[in-house]
């Protein structure tokens, strides 16, 4: 199928972005992904001072074969991430919660947890509100596939994003398990952020997505973001594809998504279905630094407090983590509250694990969102290519180049 959409040549004229390079950009990615059937589809979309100067989209949305449509709906996975870690300071801001409390004076089920894999250490010091942020606490994800302790989460079924535990008993079982480490320790890419959504949860006395819905979607106009895939929205909701032996094969239809039944937890880790335009009002907010169309979510001091890197001794995570998959490299990488930093260029980030990634460069004013359902996210190098494609077609910098 072939390229929807195309850049807007004046607009990027005057945002000062190599019109060219742009466009480029988009064709390289449908001929080297999705012609090809590397991946199924894609929608990608590129803006400065919240200006959109590319919007493209292309491939099938499913294995019947309708077109991927520039409303498709995208299982985002770990993009919530940053939605979760947004609502969290709202309740830091509201004087509910600080960064440095102990996470037992939420969740008193986290009280004295061992560490280790034999279950005979005990933390230095307590796990505190900041680790779940900056994944610090020692918590794991199944899918590191490292230790025992991992493996344990897989035979628990911990990473999933649909559990059939209740927030209460997703603490208790997760609290009868040992930390890889003590908190503040080391980086490892865990549930932090899952735990994070049940503290909301706590803390406010509602669920996450009436939180999410109230306090977050409905103000910022997102109202094609949600835990549970509504009915009328189903036909716009894509298929997922994996890699195996064999090349892709379908992982999820969406006409058949478990996103469609009623849940017991919410996942704030990754349970979110969104879309592109959707995503971009949120990180539109972010790069405003919490205010968009006279809303305001965050103070401006508490969202660049959120991309500053937060990682213990000012490290990267190639010093720090003891993880076998993330979603971002580690060299020159550090943590804020919610998103990976990149500590030369400023940019943050994150990505979910059927292939999603967004960008924020709060310097160049640049926001980048791909939209892709393709399991799992290692496969290809679109991140990066990504990046350095769209860093090179600046012509007007605001800050340093290098």
């Amino acid at each position: 199928m072939q390229l929807m959409g195309q850049v807007d040549a004046a607009a990027a004229r005057a945002a000062g972005m190599d019109a060219g390079k742009l466009q480029a950009l988009a064709e390289q990615l449908q001929a080297t992904y999705v012609a090809p059937g590397k991946l199924p589809h894609m929608q990608l979309l590129i803006s400065r001072d919240e200006q959109p100067l590319l919007s493209v989209h292309s491939g099938m949305a499913r294995a019947t074969g309708e077109p991927l449509g520039e409303d498709a709906l995208y299982r985002i996975a770990s993009m919530t991430k940053p939605v979760t870690s947004v609502a969290f300071m709202m309740l830091v801001e509201q004087g509910l919660v600080a960064l440095d409390d102990p996470v037992a004076k939420v969740l008193p089920e986290f009280a004295g947890l061992a560490t280790g894999a034999d279950g005979r250490g005990r933390m230095q010091r307590p796990m505190l509100m900041i680790d779940l942020l900056r994944h610090t606490s020692g918590l794991t994800y199944g899918l590191q596939r490292q230790t025992a302790i991992d493996a344990r989460y897989r035979e628990l079924g911990l990473d999933d994003f649909q559990q059939k535990r209740d927030p209460d008993e997703f603490i208790a079982t997760l609290a009868t398990l040992p930390l890889e480490f003590s908190p503040g320790e080391r980086w490892n890419y865990s549930v932090s952020t899952d735990v994070l959504g049940v503290v909301v949860e706590r803390l406010s006395g509602i669920d996450l997505e009436r939180f999410f819905r109230e306090r977050i979607f409905d103000p910022l106009g997102m109202g094609d973001s949600f835990f549970e895939l509504p009915e009328d929205r189903v036909g716009r909701m894509t298929d997922v594809w994996q890699l195996g032996a064999d090349g892709l094969s379908l992982y999820e239809r969406g006409s058949r998504s478990g996103w469609r039944r009623p849940l017991r937890l919410r996942s704030g880790g990754g349970g979110l279905v969104s879309c592109m335009a959707d995503y971009h009002r949120f990180t539109r907010m972010l790069l405003r630094g919490g205010e968009l169309d006279g809303v305001r979510l965050l103070k401006a001091e508490t969202v660049a407090a959120m991309h500053a890197n937060h990682l213990p001794g000012g490290g990267d995570l190639s010093s720090l983590s003891s993880s076998m998959f993330s979603e971002a490299d580690y060299a020159g990488v550090g943590f804020g509250l919610g998103f990976a930093i990149d500590l030369r260029t400023r940019e943050y980030y994150w990505g979910g694990v059927f292939s999603t990634f967004f960008f924020i460069d709060p310097v160049e004013r640049l926001i980048a969102i791909f939209m892709t359902q393709h399991f799992p996210s290692s496969t290809y190098p679109v991140r990066g290519e990504l990046r350095r494609a769209i860093r090179d077609a600046i012509v007007d910098w605001r800050g340093n180049r290098d």
